[in-house]
């Protein structure tokens, strides 16, 4: 038994036991392989209930002016801010992101998306005039469901939480049963801002048992899902018989082109550890490096003393080091991909199958680079969605973009390049909804999502507020 009281669901303003069910869940700390938390799994009546109160309450909040909303919503910064070393902790302690990397990015990502998200709703246009006489209102779509992954737990949370909030739209939340953690944090502070009951509800469940309930729910008009292509799959259909709004963002195998002229020690470390960090768990890490045949050779031997110099350690200290993947599950499917690539014929030329040297516990995977991939491997199609590299050479431009735009996925591209028109015209020609040329970086105002398998709709600034909002024209009315 745990020693863990089962932490419970919010709904209408309470924290709420499951009603028929005293089923439970633990949640695992990855580096220590010890229960860190024990959820109790609701159930579709639970989903039934919280959705009912999202749809009670949503008259009334979709009232509220703008600056009401901002103001609770800049409450909710506050609060989050006074608490903010708690959120840290806990991400590195249900998911195993290191300290650092918790403290500057994951957590970081709550209050930097929500100030965003207040931004782009003060400088956008809510109401516009059209035609001779039209005018073109937003108005909140409605009762969303909000369905959140483990990888980024936070930064997904404030993408979808508070653009639903600034909307004036209420909400249902499903988070990541493996990381409930920061959830549950989050779902605390957004108690004590004030918001009114039932304007936020969370439930805990998986995907199993109470997917379909959230997702096919005649009273839901918007879906908002993170995770996985084969589960984004699933929701759309389950959604389909009610014709609701899905907004996705699902997986991706980016790639990385490099070119001979780029600063090449650079570009392979900066892409080596972009790659590798979060323990690989990023959806848009640069899994794929294309290097110019040139200097391929070059390119790889750089590869292997980054991937054998990098330190992986305790996710709890401070540092530059990585830490474990999430689960015993994923582990596993990662080493079973990484003996594919040994099996399919690829060079492994660093790391390899079994646990990390030095860890006797914790999914500690090693630090892995494939040279010699070819791009019908499954190294390089399927999404690994843990710290390895598969580097692929060459020809020139033409081959290089048809190799980068080979993939069911397209939600990141990378182009290292001293040219800067070169640089400028494959980014126009790769087939992806983020394009980072030199290793720049994305900013919490421009849009985040995908083409292809890697989703729908757009998260982050304006673009993501926008998913959140129904388009009104109103014919023959009278501004004066």
């Amino acid at each position: 038994m745990s020693e863990f009281t089962p932490l419970k669901s919010y709904i209408a303003g309470s924290w709420a036991a499951p009603a028929s069910s005293t089923a439970t869940i633990e949640a695992i700390n990855p580096a220590t392989e010890e229960v860190c938390a024990t959820v109790a799994i609701c159930g579709p009546d639970d989903v039934d209930r919280a959705v009912r109160a999202a749809r009670a309450a949503f008259d009334g909040y979709a009232a509220f002016s703008l600056d009401q909303r901002i103001a609770l919503v800049e409450r909710l910064i506050e609060i989050f801010e006074r608490r903010y070393d708690e959120v840290v902790v806990a991400i590195s302690t249900e998911m195993g992101a290191p300290y650092d990397l918790s403290y500057n990015a994951q957590a970081e990502s709550g209050p930097g998306h929500l100030r965003a998200t207040i931004q782009a709703a003060r400088e956008m246009e809510w109401e516009s005039s059209v035609g001779a006489d039209g005018l073109v209102v937003h108005e909140p779509i409605g009762v969303c469901v909000l369905i959140t992954p483990w990888n980024w737990p936070v930064n997904q949370l404030a993408t979808k939480i508070g653009p639903a909030l600034i909307a004036g739209c209420t909400m249902v939340l499903k988070p990541s049963e493996i990381a409930p953690l920061s959830a549950q944090l989050f779902a605390e502070f957004i108690d004590e801002a004030g918001f009114p009951p039932g304007v936020f509800n969370m439930v805990h469940g998986t995907g199993a048992a109470i997917g379909d309930a959230l997702t096919s729910h005649p009273e839901v008009d918007m879906i908002s899902f993170t995770g996985s292509t084969r589960a984004g799959v699933q929701i759309a259909k389950s959604a389909a018989d009610t014709v609701k709004r899905v907004s996705q963002e699902l997986g991706g195998k980016s790639a990385n082109i490099l070119f001979a002229d780029c600063d090449l020690e650079a570009a392979v470390e900066r892409g080596v550890l972009h790659c590798f960090e979060n323990a690989g768990q990023s959806c848009n890490a640069p899994t794929r490096m294309l290097v110019e045949q040139s200097v391929y050779d070059q390119a790889v031997s750089i590869a292997v003393r980054v991937a054998r110099d990098v330190k992986q350690g305790n996710p709890m200290d401070k540092g530059s080091h990585f830490g474990p993947v999430v689960t015993k599950m994923h582990f596993d499917k990662i080493q079973r991909l990484i003996q594919a690539g040994i099996d399919e014929g690829a060079q492994l030329v660093a790391g390899g199958t079994g646990r990390s040297e030095g860890f006797e516990r914790g999914y500690y995977v090693k630090p892995t680079v494939f040279a010699g991939v070819h791009n019908a491997m499954t190294i390089a199609r399927e999404e690994v969605f843990g710290p390895v590299l598969a580097m692929i050479p060459f020809g020139d431009e033409a081959e290089a973009i048809a190799i980068a735009n080979d993939s069911p996925y397209g939600l990141a591209a990378f182009v290292q390049t001293a040219d800067r028109e070169r640089a400028r015209r494959i980014s126009r020609k790769m087939r992806a909804g983020t394009v980072s040329i030199n290793g720049a970086s994305q900013d919490y105002m421009a849009p985040f999502g995908g083409y292809k398998q890697s989703g729908n709709g757009r998260e982050y600034g304006e673009y993501g507020l926008r998913d959140f909002l129904e388009i009104k024209v109103i014919n023959g009315f009278d501004p004066a």
